[in-house]
């Protein structure tokens, strides 16, 4: 697993090897996040901000990379979604925003 909290650090440097990509997104305008996982984060991210957008995050858009962690298997990425959507995960994404801003 590799954690990162800049987008493009870990778009340009991550090795190819891994499959799964945990992000959180944020959007400062609403002051909202949005946590999920994806093999292609530049195409979820495009998805998530696309003007035709009809999910919950088209409310809230426009959206950043705030967080991600990185998987080699799809189901250890839904384990630590799971984990950052409980209460003590939320507090742990707001800290990192925090940080960030």
């Amino acid at each position: 697993m590799t954690i990162t909290t800049n987008y493009q650090e870990q778009y340009l440097f991550t090795p190819l090897k891994y499959k799964v990509i945990l992000y959180v997104l944020f959007s400062k305008e609403f002051n909202k996040i949005y946590i999920g996982f994806t093999s292609d984060l530049e195409k979820r991210l495009i998805a998530h901000n696309h003007p035709k957008n009809k999910g919950w995050t088209k409310k809230y858009s426009p959206w950043e990379v705030v967080y991600t962690e990185t998987f080699d298997h799809k189901e250890e990425a839904i384990i630590r979604e799971k984990q950052l959507k409980s209460a003590k995960g939320r507090e742990f994404v707001w800290s990192v925003i925090k940080k960030i801003q």
